[in-house]
């Protein structure tokens, strides 16, 4: 049986709950916006991406959710070693928990890149261990200072992917 005063208790308890809620929102919807606007400006400059200096760096993940199956697209700054792969990591800018596209991408790996140069291409993420994260980690660290800052902000090891271009 409810009482008044537990009625009176949880209103409580959810008027601060709400608050946090339209907090987070608000974050989410202004981080999506940023999103948003860097696709945007991928798409309508041929793949250079001015702000924030991306330049030719990016590349537009498809990737589809694990959970919801909805395809969503993230920009990433990708390493190119070679014609038909790519590199990027799960920085997510030195955050404790890895982005959502890296756990879409283990739940389905098959998916599609836009790539400044090589458009839109079809190719299976794979995620990279030991001496091969290390080593491509290191090349991260090279390109952008910002990649050692996030990894001195965080416990977790960030994870790095290499996609590979499919038919």
């Amino acid at each position: 049986m409810r009482t008044a005063h537990s009625h009176t208790s949880q209103r409580t308890e959810l008027g601060s709950v709400i608050p946090l809620f339209s907090r987070i929102r608000h974050w989410q919807d202004e981080r999506m916006g940023w999103n948003q606007d860097i696709i945007d400006e991928f798409r309508e400059n041929g793949g250079t991406v001015k702000t924030g200096g991306f330049g030719r760096e990016l590349i537009l993940l498809h990737h589809t959710g694990a959970r919801t199956g909805i395809v969503r697209v993230t920009p990433v700054m990708a390493l190119r070693p070679t014609a038909g792969e790519w590199l990027i990591a799960a920085s997510k800018a030195g955050a404790d928990e890895n982005p959502a596209w890296f756990h879409n991408l283990v739940a389905n790996p098959d998916t599609t890149i836009e790539d400044p140069d090589a458009g839109t291409v079809r190719v299976e993420a794979e995620v990279l261990h030991g001496e091969d994260r290390d080593r491509v980690w290191r090349l991260f660290e090279a390109a952008s200072e910002g990649f050692a800052a996030y990894q001195r902000k965080t416990a977790r090891t960030i994870p790095v992917l290499i996609l590979r271009r499919t038919r």
